[in-house]
């Protein structure tokens, strides 16, 4: 490198002489100047390294991902998250296999063993069933040359161990999600002392469990009245089927202030739950997660009053490129926060096309 630079330069120099010959008076014009600047010019093309891609090609063609949208198909929340993927996939070229779950946990185990004999480039998981279920799993795609990434649900000992292969994590970190949620609630229509919550989550399962955790502690720390009630996986894969739990606890529990529900599909249910029990709008409060067109929808005529929104077609957009940039470029894994925003009456409408477009 050093001779060639040295060629180089000492070449430039002879140009600059040349060049001096010709416009100095009285001085001949050098027939070799137009070799010598030929010469100079195949040096300095010599030492670029210059990487071309295929004429229609993109960038990360040749890439094979597999995905586990978690839900089941066609359920609000999983829906944008399969429009992040695609819509990433469209971009940049990688090839993204769909797989659906149905909110079960040992479903996505399952999964992810199919996964890993499928020997894709890369796996894009929700990291429901905890560091415990998943990690040995990951020790063995990983073992077989499979990039692996989390979004949604962290698993903060799996990413910690892998992070360095381009394990990383797009999504709300979820107790602080979850506090958020409730302390905003708390505050924005005064609940305190001799108020009541129904809280409607997941606290059995390890860190997805957290969002739920932080908005009971939110709650309590305020001095209300928690009731906490388990989503079952009827409800949890087919979210309407939980109607008549949501009646049943309104018919025991009139004087209910506020409903919070740790999950997407659920909140996307909203209207139909507080009419099926004969409530009228903003009669309960209702809060939860996730925007889509059916909460959108829900905000405006009254139904849901404050929804805490993680983006999940950012997080699912990020966790393709995760796997695209650790493959191709050996990038270590990102750990990006995606929910940090609140989405009320004022200012659904700013949000709501994208809602509508499945985007948001």
């Amino acid at each position: 490198m050093m001779s060639k630079l040295k060629v180089g330069l000492i070449l430039g120099l002879v140009a600059v002489f040349a060049f001096a010959m010709v416009v100095v008076p009285g001085c001949k014009a050098a027939p070799e100047v137009v070799e010598v600047e030929k010469v100079v010019t195949e040096t300095v093309v010599e030492e670029k390294i210059v990487e071309k891609e295929v004429e229609g090609e993109k960038h990360f063609s040749g890439i094979t991902i597999r995905f586990d949208f978690g839900g089941p198909e066609g359920c609000p929340f999983a829906s944008v998250l399969y429009n992040g993927a695609m819509a990433a996939a469209g971009d940049l070229g990688c090839k993204v296999e769909a797989v659906w779950s149905d909110w079960d946990p040992g479903k996505e185990v399952e999964n992810f063993k199919q996964t890993i004999a499928s020997r894709p480039d890369g796996a894009v998981l929700i990291g429901q069933p905890g560091d415990e279920g998943f990690g040995p799993l990951v020790d063995e795609a990983i073992s077989k040359g499979i990039i692996v990434t989390t979004i949604c649900v962290d698993l903060p000992k799996t990413r910690a161990k892998y992070v360095a292969d381009g394990f990383g994590y797009a999504g709300a970190s979820n107790y602080t999600a979850g506090y958020s949620l409730g302390n905003k609630v708390a505050v924005d229509y005064e609940l305190g002392d001799g108020d009541r919550a129904m809280v409607w989550g997941l606290l059995g399962e390890p860190e997805r469990g957290l969002r739920t955790k932080g908005c009971i502690d939110a709650l309590e720390e305020k001095g209300v009245t928690v009731d906490y009630l388990d989503i079952s996986p009827e409800t949890n894969a087919d979210p309407p089927a939980g109607v008549p739990t949501v009646v049943a606890y309104i018919a025991s529990h009139p004087d209910v202030d506020l409903i919070i529900t740790d999950h997407g599909g659920l909140t996307a249910t909203a209207q139909n739950y507080i009419e099926a029990a004969g409530r009228e709008p903003g009669e309960i409060i209702f809060a939860g997660f996730d925007l889509s067109s059916a909460t959108a929808e829900a905000i405006r005529n009254g139904y849901v009053q404050v929804v805490a929104d993680q983006q999940p077609w950012l997080q699912a957009y990020l966790g393709v490129l995760q796997i695209c940039l650790a493959k191709k470029y050996l990038f270590s894994g990102l750990d990006i926060d995606t929910g940090a925003g609140f989405i009320t009456k004022e200012n659904i409408e700013a949000i709501a096309p994208l809602a509508e477009a499945g985007v948001r």
